[in-house]
Order: structure tokens, then C-alpha cells, then sequence
């Protein structure tokens, strides 16, 4: 039995996903454990279809296990959502290896990627650069191109940065599970072109959303339960999130993991609608995918207190028969239930 473990959004499924379940079988796993976002996803917007449909067809589409990764980790930056799936997966004692999609492709360049990144983590140039506006993951690319360019390449990526994240959490936690990589295939993170079969979920959601068709991008399963089942989206919370943002203080929204710099731009904004709000406090330091968590957290009642700890246990939310042997096999050595 050789178990990988994959974390996943899956917002929604598509052939992308397939495909690297796919490669991660052609690697030798004969189990995959899937720890997956819930209803709302680490872009700060809620999931398109709700977890319990999404982890039901993620395992009709080639996962075995689907656990549920809890929302402050989901609404957090790439560094904590990363530490938390891989923490769930490292404490149920069974996974063997932990396989991710990245545009390099390679272990190796994360490694060395994140082994030089690390060095310039907190110099100078990265904290001058951030004074100027810059946010944190581009001023340390910035900074890195003048020693390495190929390493700066590699961490202006979107997958291979939450690649190294993966990587670092698995170091952070002397974790003896392996990690693996897969291409990504077909079109780029966010695109919103064909990618001949293999387009991104962006793409996806906003066809979805649009009402067009999606026949030839996603499995038949996941195209039947869109059509039977409700769409998710973050307008139809426009109304509460704006109450919520009128009755809280500056003091409340502080209290909100990556809401520094934030939270007296939220306050002072006088926004009539959702699109509104985000336009105003959006800048070139703080993107858009932060601000929405930070409204998000304030919603649902987040605060950065409930990534302080580790997840108390692990959240089966679908499994099938291959699912049942692992959870069987973890019984006997996972640190947590």
C-alpha cells in the first residue's frame, strides 16, 4: 500500500485534476487521500458547489478519502493553508507522499527555490521594497532576481510557490512523507483561454456562473451535478457582508490573521455594493484574494487565534472502499481522531 495525499479545492473538479490524480498513480499510489477546502476556498470566495458534493464526486472521480480542510486554514495566506492540509495528512501517521501540481515540475528547483528565498526572507532590500508598496511574495521575487533569476522565475508561479509552502510545512514538521510534483498541464493558473481539454478553474467558474456551457472541460459527473444542484456565489452575501463591515470596529478587524495595513481601509470605505468595497481597498500591496479573506473571516467569525493551533482532528467527509483501508490502517497510528 503506498498512500499519497493530495491538497486539493477542486472548485470544481476538471480534466486538470483528473490528470494529476492520474500521474500520482502512474507514481505508485494505490490509495489517495484528498484534503480538500470546504465552502469557502483560500482565493477568499465561497466554493461553487457545496463540500459535500464536491468531496462525493471528487471520490467518483479518483480520490479515496476526502477530509476537510477547516476554514480558517482555507481563509488564510498560502503559508497556513499549506501547514494545515499538511498537517492533517502528516498526523494520520500513513501517508507515504504528498503530490502536488507545479509549473516547474521539479522537486529539486522548489527546493532550491525556497533554500535561496529563505536566505533573503527578511533583508533589507524585501522590507524596502514593501515600504514602497510592494506585497511581501513580489518583493521578495524582486530582491531574488538580482542573485537568482531562475529561482525568482520559480517562485513567481502560483503552484510552485504553494509548492514550496507544501515542501516547507513538510521540513517544519520533520515530516517523513515524501513530495512529489506533477507538470501542470494545459492552461496557466487563473487563464481564461481553452486549453485544449485542460483549462483552469477560473475559466470553469466563470463560464459557470455565466450560464454557458462547459461540455469537453469537466468530467460528466461534475457536469450533472451542476446541473442539479445550486451555485454558489460570493454576491448573493453582498447584503450581510456589508452590514457586518458597518457594525464592526477597527479594532475587531485587526484582530483578523493578515488584516494588518487593512483594516482602517475597510472602515473607512462608504461602498454602496460588494464590487464597490473591493475596488476601494484594493491596492497594489494588498491584492484582492487577501481582502476578500480578511471580509470573509469577519463574516464568519475568524479571528487569527484559530490558526494559532494545530486542527484537533480530522474531518471524513466522503470515502469509499480503498478509503476505508486507509482509515482502517490510520486507527492504528494516527496521533489525533
Amino acid at each position: 500500500m503506498k498512500i499519497s495525499g493530495i491538497v486539493c479545492e477542486y472548485n470544481p473538479f476538471h480534466n486538470g485534476h483528473r490528470y494529476h490524480i492520474d500521474e500520482t498513480r502512474k507514481n505508485g499510489a494505490t490509495h489517495i487521500i484528498a484534503v480538500m477546502s470546504g465552502n469557502f476556498v483560500q482565493r477568499g470566495d465561497t466554493a461553487i458547489l457545496d463540500k459535500f458534493t464536491r468531496a462525493n464526486l471528487a471520490v467518483r472521480s479518483g480520490a479515496d478519502l476526502v477530509i476537510e480542510l477547516p476554514t480558517a486554514y482555507c481563509l488564510s495566506s498560502a503559508e497556513k493553508f499549506a501547514w494545515g492540509a499538511v498537517y492533517l495528512l502528516h498526523n494520520l501517521g500513513v501517508v507515504d507522499e504528498l503530490s502536488f501540481g507545479s509549473e516547474c515540475g521539479s522537486v529539486e528547483k522548489l527546493v532550491h527555490a525556497m533554500n535561496k528565498a529563505d536566505s533573503l526572507a527578511h533583508s533589507d532590500e524585501v522590507r524596502i521594497l514593501m515600504e514602497k508598496g510592494f506585497t511581501y511574495p513580489r518583493a521578495l521575487c524582486e530582491t531574488l532576481k538580482s542573485t537568482d533569476e531562475e529561482a525568482a522565475e520559480i517562485i513567481s508561479e502560483p503552484n510552485n510557490l504553494l509548492g514550496v509552502e507544501y515542501i516547507r510545512a513538510l521540513k517544519s514538521l520533520n515530516s517523513d512523507i515524501q513530495p512529489f510534483t506533477v507538470k501542470r498541464s494545459g492552461a496557466a493558473h487563473d487563464s481564461m483561454e481553452d486549453g485544449n481539454g485542460h483549462v483552469s478553474a477560473s475559466y470553469i467558474r466563470s463560464r459557470i456562473l455565466s450560464g454557458e456551457s462547459v461540455d469537453g472541460v469537466m468530467p460528466e459527473i461534475w457536469e450533472n451535478a451542476l446541473r442539479s444542484g445550486g451555485i454558489a456565489s460570493l454576491k448573493r452575501l453582498e447584503r450581510v457582508i456589508l452590514y457586518r463591515i458597518r457594525t464592526a470596529s477597527i479594532e475587531e478587524i485587526s484582530e483578523i490573521s493578515d488584516s494588518n495595513g487593512l483594516a482602517e481601509r475597510i472602515c473607512r470605505s462608504e461602498a454602496a455594493s460588494l464590487e464597490e468595497l473591493l475596488d476601494s481597498v484594493k491596492s497594489k500591496r494588498y491584492t484582492m484574494a487577501r481582502i476578500k479573506r480578511v471580509i470573509l473571516s469577519l463574516l464568519i467569525g475568524i479571528t487569527r487565534t484559530d490558526t494559532e493551533t494545530a486542527p484537533p482532528y480530522a474531518r471524513v467527509i466522503a470515502f469509499n472502499e480503498r478509503g476505508r483501508e486507509i482509515l482502517a490502517e490510520a486507527k492504528k497510528k494516527r496521533k489525533y481522531p
